[in-house]
């Protein structure tokens, strides 16, 4: 994860604007991958990464620098994606996106990638979250659990019910290391 000097963050809490603006070039393509993933929709996730901005903007003088300021914008932004999960209107939102087109050349591994997003499209908006926190930005299932106002063995079950529904999609098994992740690396264009 990128990191930005303490000089650039003091500035930014000073209410500078050119600073501001470098957290937003820091980090804009890590808030809009993870919403991304998280809400499969482009559309959403530009609306997450604006909202993102907008908080860190507004909160950045409360930033205590106990982790970096890296760490601290990507919960802002897990926190938007799971406020949006947990919305009434998530439910009752009609997919109107047009899928995007995959890379060209990458060949083999876009074809896996545009099979793994398809399978995690095949899941719910809350199983998908647990997946990506979980098996990619490594939250424990009492963290998950916690973001998400749930009990851990609620994080565990969605993680157990989406990989069963992942793997029966990709027509892979089980994972016979003991490790329960089943889904390939995701790489971006």
């Amino acid at each position: 994860m990128p990191e930005t000097d303490a000089a650039t963050v003091a500035s930014a809490q000073q209410g500078d604007r050119a600073a501001h603006a470098q957290l937003y070039e820091t980090y804009a393509t890590m808030v809009y991958t993870v919403a991304r993933r998280m809400l499969v929709s482009p559309a959403l996730a530009e609306d997450v990464l604006q909202e993102t901005f907008i908080e860190v903007i507004r909160k950045i003088e409360s930033f205590r620098g106990e982790a970096g300021i890296g760490f601290w914008i990507r919960r802002i932004a897990v926190n938007k994606c799971l406020m949006f999960l947990r919305s009434s209107w998530t439910s009752k939102r009609a997919d109107i996106d047009v899928p995007e087109t995959p890379c060209s050349g990458a060949g083999e591994l876009a074809e896996r990638q545009i099979a793994l997003e398809s399978a995690l499209e095949t899941i719910s908006p809350t199983a998908r979250a647990v997946v990506w926190l979980h098996d990619v930005e490594g939250y424990t299932h009492k963290e998950i659990g916690h973001l998400m106002g749930r009990t851990t063995s609620f994080s565990k079950s969605q993680l157990a019910r989406a990989h069963e529904k992942l793997r029966d999609y990709l027509g892979s098994e089980p994972a016979t290391d003991g490790s329960e992740i089943c889904t390939p690396v995701l790489k971006t264009c």
